[in-house]
């Protein structure tokens, strides 16, 4: 899925939307997706000026927006139908090394519960195929 599909489908806009690319995704399964970081993004100003690092709960945003694509072709909601995927817990979340400008993170989200509008995932962020951040996800896809 390139920018224009991930749009369609995920709420977010800039500086919120957060995933830039899907490599692969098997609904009902898992998805790989990419963000890459960037010098210009808004939250490096603040986080840490002379010490550039990527909010770990910003790493969580990004993988929770790549569960919701799953989440949205799992299920085959067409684009444009105004359902929204919020997060509905976290846990186990773990920060293995700092994420700065230039690096480009790999999202995986793998669905590992789908029951009555609660969607269950595992997820992790990689740079350079090392660990960086790590987490369980929980969220409720609401449908108009």
């Amino acid at each position: 899925m390139e920018i224009h599909d991930i749009m369609s489908y995920l709420p977010h806009r800039y500086p919120f939307l957060l995933v830039d690319r899907v490599i692969s995704l098997n609904p009902g399964k898992d998805i790989v997706a990419l963000k890459n970081v960037t010098f210009n993004e808004p939250f490096f100003g603040g986080h840490f000026p002379n010490h550039p690092v990527m909010p770990g709960v910003l790493i969580l945003e990004a993988l929770a927006q790549a569960a919701a694509l799953l989440s949205f072709r799992t299920v085959d909601n067409p684009p444009g139908n105004d359902a929204i995927v919020y997060f509905a817990g976290i846990d186990g979340a773990r920060f293995k090394r700092p994420v700065v400008p230039g690096d480009q993170l790999t999202l995986h989200a793998e669905i590992t519960r789908h029951l009555k509008g609660i969607w269950k995932y595992k997820a992790h962020a990689e740079v350079d195929g090392q660990l960086v951040a790590e987490a369980e996800l929980m969220a409720t896809l609401r449908q108009p």
